[in-house]
């Protein structure tokens, strides 16, 4: 096949006009294209131009080389690499089947693929999972948003599908990949149901509502090829001998041996990670972040981004990415920008408050909303690997506190946040956040660097997005999990640094951020176990 990028078209455009696009590019007959592939399309709604698709795309034609060899210095014409996924291991009615069966920890994004990926590999894992199956899940965190009734082991952190499964959806990341593990991630979601799209637009994304149900056919599918995921398992103890993983302990007291464990734990894990620290696995702590989240119109947001493109049914909700770096030092950036979504309680422990976005695939509610994060380093929260945790938690029962006590988010408009002065009532924003938003004063509620930097921060985004420092937006305390506050580290085997058999994975572990990465993380370490297991 032959790879062309930029094409471009105006959005409207006929189906038709793409083969005539490609048989002009390639100076061929339009009976000499035999087949069309759409490996990418994105758009570009710049203001000054009319509102077109760009195509990266995959074509079969008629005497292929000669073609090729007529664009042999053309970066934009060129032989279509191959991006199909190819399994490093297999076990066959020859191969030697491993004594004991690799455990994975966590069925989120990354413990699913990489139970997935085990499972289609013949090597039939056990995946213990501390939360909930996923619907039980979401009843139960329903309950904190319409309720104010918290349950600690099934929420939007713990549960079949991890955080991701209470997002966006966002399928879209800037990691490398090289073996385009990634189309792997797409492909299984699209099988297990998502809409085809997500493969070839920019900016993919599946929404909360579709991903449940996914989420419950890659289960089966697991479950199917000899894979058994056990539900209510809270990992409370890891067994070492002689820096070698020999089994786990769970909080029912019954213990599962293993020679190969993957810690997919999510980046919430923190009594899992205390009782890592406990066995003497090495963990370090690392940079992550700390913020509100922000409210528009999401009209508003679109008119700004989009101008006369604004509420185009062929682009849908417009997105933003910001980044401010202010005197202090600090970086502020925007974070899990939800187009058309709400702010949701996304907090795993009694007595604290924490936010996170979300949005159905159609991004039709009314406001917009991301996170606006400062970034902190471990100079920040000095005390060894797990002082990141304490820092989270203080912060956290800081915006309890100021919620009234309730699981009510501490609020505040952004014109009196910038002022420095209490709020005492919404205006045109109504802020989505359930149980509820009540109104404050945020400056108490993050370091003063943090508050000093975000006051800086809102008026400079002001001059990229008109209208997003205006006095109604609503600022929602606080958004603590940007990520994990500390790495598992790992060596190039993907192994523990100081326990063999031991595997760190994903967003817990500090080697993912958002599903498509979690997921890629999760194939890499399920083929580094594979192989492992295959090789004794």
């Amino acid at each position: 096949m032959i790879h062309i990028i930029e094409l471009r078209l105006p959005v409207d455009h006929p189906p038709q006009a793409l083969s005539a696009a490609i048989v002009t590019r390639l100076g061929i007959p339009a009976s000499d294209l035999l087949k069309i592939d759409i490996f990418k399309r994105s758009y570009d709604a710049r203001k000054n131009i009319a509102l077109s698709f760009t195509y990266i795309v995959d074509v079969v034609v008629k005497n292929e080389a000669v073609v090729l060899k007529r664009f042999v210095d053309d970066p934009q014409v060129r032989l279509t690499p191959d991006t199909s996924y190819h399994f490093v291991a297999r076990v066959t009615e020859q191969t030697p089947r491993p004594k004991l069966r690799p455990v994975v920890i966590g069925f989120g994004p990354c413990g699913i693929f990489a139970a997935l990926l085990l499972a289609q590999m013949g090597l039939k894992p056990l995946i213990l999972e501390r939360g909930k199956a996923v619907r039980e899940r979401t009843q139960d965190t329903w309950k904190l948003w319409r309720k104010n009734v918290l349950n600690p082991e099934s929420n939007v952190q713990y549960g079949e599908g991890g955080a991701g499964t209470f997002s966006d959806g966002k399928l879209y990341s800037q990691i490398k990949d090289p073996k385009f593990y990634g189309r792997k991630v797409i492909q299984e979601f699209i099988k297990a149901g998502a809409p085809e799209e997500i493969l070839y637009v920019a900016k993919p994304h599946i929404g909360t509502f579709r991903l449940v149900g996914i989420v419950e056919t890659m289960r089966e599918e697991i479950i199917a090829l000899g894979g058994e995921i056990r539900f209510s398992q809270k990992v409370t103890g890891f067994d070492i001998e002689a820096e070698q993983i020999r089994g786990v302990q769970l909080e029912n007291g019954k213990h599962i041996a293993a020679d190969h464990v993957i810690l997919a734990l999510g980046h919430s894990a923190r009594d899992t990670f205390e009782a890592l620290h406990e066995a003497g696995v090495y963990l370090e702590a690392k940079p992550f972040s700390v913020g509100f989240r922000i409210e528009h119109p999401q009209s508003m947001i679109d008119r700004a981004r989009l101008g006369p493109h604004a509420g185009n049914p062929l682009i849908g909700a417009a997105d933003y990415k910001l980044v401010h770096h202010a005197n202090n030092g600090r970086s502020v950036y925007s974070f899990c920008m939800c187009p058309g979504g709400t702010v949701v309680a996304a907090t795993s422990e009694p007595n604290r408050v924490v936010t996170n976005g979300m949005s159905q695939y159609s991004r039709n509610e009314r406001n917009a909303n991301a996170g606006i994060v400062v970034g902190i380093t471990p100079e920040d929260y000095p005390g060894g690997p797990l002082a990141g945790i304490a820092y989270q938690r203080a912060i956290e029962s800081k915006a309890f506190e100021l919620g009234g006590g309730t699981y009510e988010a501490p609020g505040q408009l952004v014109g009196d946040f910038l002022m420095g002065r209490a709020s005492t009532a919404f205006g045109s924003v109504t802020p989505s956040y359930k149980p509820g938003v009540h109104l404050t004063d945020l400056a108490s509620s993050l370091p003063a660097y943090a508050i000093e930097a975000i006051r800086e921060a809102l008026p400079a985004f002001e001059k990229k997005i008109k209208g997003f420092s205006m006095h109604d937006a609503v600022l929602t305390g606080v958004e603590t999990r940007t990520s994990s506050p500390l790495r598992i580290t790992r060596g190039a085997n993907f192994q523990s640094l100081n326990i063999k058999g031991l595997y760190p994975a994903g967003e817990g572990a500090g080697y993912a951020g958002g599903i498509l990465s979690a997921g890629v993380d999760g194939i890499k370490v399920a083929e580094a176990v594979a192989l492992s297991l295959l090789a004794h």
